[in-house]
């Protein structure tokens, strides 16, 4: 690779004149601009992102650390981290923890196993000339991981930090099944299913208050009974349709289109028909949701928003890293979602 020193000889002028030139910082005749340029083009010289970064310390290179590419909701988000990273001139290093991967669902909570993964990594980022960090959950809950006093700027993509210094950037759970189930009573709706996932999960928790929210709004009397915890399994959607069928419901809420499979798959035994002898709807839009029969009224997650604001908000934070204060309350960007209409509910009579 030719050198800047070197591009300097071929022009005749100084090292400081051509990274001037290239700044767009020269005080130098048009001619000798021309030259300099002509000379980068030609011999194909390349700035040293290193050696840029020593000098002004700052590499210009994103760490994310996934806890497993292969969740639905992770490459989205990591592809739009990139894209916006890119157009600031920055490079992502990806560390993928492959947590689900190796022991499913069975490390949450288990501390040892957790930490025999990450801390590895941690050490890594801590020794590679690395600005900033966007760790990107495969679920919503609180990560505990980084605290206030971490050394690097780092942003909490798709769940939740314990410290008031590093943000964190989540769907709107609340607010979108707050709107599905507006939009199942606003069709006459009154006795709603809800096929949820595990009981203490984040998601289920808000997508619960939205669904009771949106009872209380249109004074509907909320009935416990109509309220059933799984796994998020096609298995789980399938015993919670067949626990609350016999409780007069006219709709399902599953709050993922992967129960939601199984919710399908219980009413095809019972004879029923989707969109016209009961209702169902969905969340998370994955892409089988389409492909049910008939195709499914469900939720759009703002999987590549969330990681179009979780990038903009590190670059932020390294660029402005001299300017920005202690924050006292953390700060939570809730990205809503969009309602995708299809062919699963059906307007029913409403008796006034």
């Amino acid at each position: 690779m030719v050198t800047i020193k070197e591009i300097a000889e071929i022009c005749g002028v100084s090292a400081t004149t051509v990274s001037n030139v290239l700044n767009g910082k020269a005080k130098t005749s048009e001619e000798t601009r021309q030259k300099i340029l002509k000379a980068v083009e030609e011999y194909g010289y390349t700035p040293n992102a290193i050696a840029q970064g020593l000098r002004k310390r700052r590499s210009k290179v994103i760490a994310v650390i996934s806890e497993d590419i292969a969740q639905f909701t992770s490459p989205a988000i990591i592809e739009s981290i990139v894209e916006i990273c890119e157009k600031w001139d920055y490079r992502v290093v990806v560390y993928n923890l492959r947590l689900y991967d190796r022991w499913q669902d069975t490390w949450y909570g288990d501390e040892e196993k957790y930490r025999s993964i990450i801390n590895p990594i941690i050490r890594d980022i801590r020794s590679s000339q690395i600005d900033g960090v966007i760790y990107v959950a495969g679920h919503a809950r609180v990560i505990k991981t980084f605290n206030r006093d971490f050394e690097l700027p780092i942003v909490m993509c798709y769940a939740f930090s314990d410290s008031k210094d590093i943000p964190s950037v989540v769907i709107d759970d609340e607010s979108s099944a707050y709107e599905v189930v507006s939009y199942l009573i606003g069709k006459g709706h009154k006795r709603i299913g809800f096929v949820g996932g595990r009981a203490d999960n984040i998601h289920t928790v808000k997508r619960l208050s939205g669904y009771q929210r949106a009872l209380y709004d249109n004074k509907i009397f909320y009935d416990p009974d109509l309220i059933y915890y799984g796994d998020w399994s096609r298995e789980s959607g399938y015993a919670g349709a067949k626990r609350l069928f016999d409780k007069n419901v006219t709709a399902f809420f599953g709050i993922s289109d992967r129960m939601t499979g199984g919710i399908y798959d219980f009413l095809y035994e019972k004879d029923m028909l989707v969109g016209n002898d009961i209702s169902v709807a969905g969340f998370d839009n994955e892409n089988i949701s389409s492909f049910f029969r008939p195709p499914l009224t469900t939720t759009e997650l703002p999987l590549r928003a969330i990681g179009k604001k979780s990038a903009e908000l590190i670059l932020d934070r390294i660029e402005n890293s001299g300017k920005r204060t202690r924050q006292e309350e953390p700060e939570i960007f809730d990205i809503p979602c969009k309602m995708i209409i299809r062919d699963s509910v059906k307007e029913i009579y409403i008796d006034k």
